[in-house]
């Protein structure tokens, strides 16, 4: 049986990762599109490759602290490198960083692995008609 504190650990970057790839990449949905903080403040000189590095340490940080896969942590870093990089060449790169959701697939990346070893953690749904309620995710 898996150690209690290890899946705990799991969930909560399972979590935390959720919440990132919503801030980064999908605070404004507008259907299969989404846009956030990394999209916005990628159009601030400086400022966006801060977030982009910042959110890609704190992935990758719960990558760590989730036990990840290296080929995931891999993957993760390759992704944050690719996003933080678009955001240092002035208009194209800010568009293309705008366009390109690092956050949303090294998070996603992070995610699956953690399904994959621990299974789905419990998470809080919320519609407007309903109280908060916890369920499992997909």
């Amino acid at each position: 049986m898996q150690d209690e504190t290890e899946r705990d650990r799991a969930h909560r970057a399972w979590r935390n990762a959720e919440r990132i790839k919503r801030l980064s990449d999908n605070l404004i949905r507008i259907g299969p599109w989404g846009l956030g903080l990394d999209g916005v403040l990628a159009w601030v000189p400086v400022a966006g490759t801060v977030y982009s590095v910042g959110t890609g340490a704190l992935l990758l940080y719960e990558g760590f602290r989730a036990g990840a896969a290296p080929w995931t942590l891999t993957r993760m870093a390759a992704y944050m490198i690719a996003n933080s990089a678009m955001s240092d060449v002035p208009v194209i790169g800010w568009a293309m960083d705008t366009l390109f959701r690092g956050q949303l697939m090294a998070a996603n990346a992070l995610q699956k692995d953690i399904v994959a070893r621990h299974g789905a953690p419990a998470v809080r749904t919320t519609t407007a008609a309903q109280p908060r309620a916890w369920s499992v995710a997909p």
